[in-house]
């Protein structure tokens, strides 16, 4: 608003501010320093060259930058887990139970039964309304409905990269695997759905939050389990590594076993999109292969709508709904299986 009402007296040098928010606007996306060695890009420009010539535009609205909020709902800043209150002593008790009991046997079971796709048949958008009664108790950021978070990443999203649909569509779906909360698809209890996720079958980084209660986890005390590789090899690339059992896991499974047509950055955010020990602490690179690190560079893009367009502000539904209906039609078949 400065800028704008100097402006009106110096003509030059709302030109050239508007030029450098132009240029310098994608400085917003915090990008995690990896080594040199592991950064798969051949130059430092600002527009990313994604999955083999697929291009990350350059925004270039002024007015429609999407600017990184300092609090949350509540008033305070975001991921903050040491804030005294009741929400987050809950938060906290979250944790401990999420990371004393996701183990590599808990995992393999969960995957196992979820592939068979055998709890309902249904279009995205249902799955899209059925969360209007799920709240993440892991979340110390937002006590609105999932609906609503989904359409709030979206539509931040949709005005910076106007052009950019597949986006738009995975910041809507991305969350819909939260439905294993509710009956139809096993109740599963909040620890083995949602919050932070993380490799097992190899060490626990200390980077997770609230690493202290994985010391009750059994697999620490596996000698298969408890290294920093594993069972698994360096480089071996995300796909090979058995991710904590939640709502991202079980989504990006829906999508590929239904043959949608999303970008691989797509399915990667939506599988990912909840692995903060990657994208936000650098841990765990040392599985990651070259396609790993492409796709990376899209989820950081994705993490800042995904974390900072939580609000209280909410999304008239059934305005943005037909656009949002066109774009599961071109991505998704009509019913999926869930």
């Amino acid at each position: 608003h400065s800028v704008f009402f100097l402006s009106l007296f110096y003509p030059c040098l709302f030109f050239y501010s508007s030029q450098f928010l132009k240029e310098n606007m994608t400085i917003l996306v915090e990008q995690i320093p990896f080594d040199a060695k592991n950064v798969h890009s051949e130059n430092n420009t600002k527009e990313l060259v994604l999955d083999a010539g697929f291009h990350q535009p350059q925004n270039d609205s002024q007015n429609s930058l999407f600017l990184t909020p300092e609090i949350n709902a509540f008033g305070h800043t975001f991921r903050n887990y040491d804030e005294e209150s009741e929400r987050q002593k809950g938060v906290e008790e979250f944790y401990r139970s999420q990371h004393i009991n996701q183990t590599y046997d808990f995992v393999k079971k969960m995957r196992e039964e979820y592939k068979k796709l055998n709890k309902a048949e249904m279009s995205i958008w249902e799955c899209c309304e059925l969360l209007n009664d799920v709240v993440d108790e892991s979340d110390p950021d937002l006590d609105e409905p999932q609906i609503q978070h989904l359409l709030q990443s979206a539509e931040a999203i949709r005005k910076d990269y106007p052009n950019e649909d597949w986006l738009h569509l995975t910041a809507l779906i991305h969350d819909l695997g939260k439905i294993l909360l509710l009956p139809k698809f096993g109740e599963l209890p909040q620890w083995a759905v949602v919050g932070d996720t993380f490799p097992v079958g190899c060490a626990f980084d200390e980077s997770n939050v609230h690493h202290k209660y994985f010391m009750d986890n059994p697999d620490v005390k596996n000698s298969a389990y408890n290294t920093k590789n594993g069972i698994y090899k360096e480089g071996c690339g995300l796909d090979n590594v058995m991710m904590s059992w939640g709502h991202d896991d079980y989504m990006c499974l829906v999508a590929e076993e239904n043959g949608a047509t999303l970008p691989k950055a797509g399915l990667f955010i939506i599988r990912y999109h909840s692995f903060y020990p990657l994208h936000k602490e650098n841990a765990y690179t040392h599985l990651m292969n070259e396609q790993d690190f492409e796709n990376l560079k899209w989820l950081h893009v994705f993490n800042k709508y995904d974390l900072y367009s939580k609000s209280k502000v909410l999304v008239d539904v059934e305005e943005v709904k037909p656009y949002y209906l066109s774009l599961i039609e071109k991505y998704f078949p009509a019913k999926l299986r869930w």
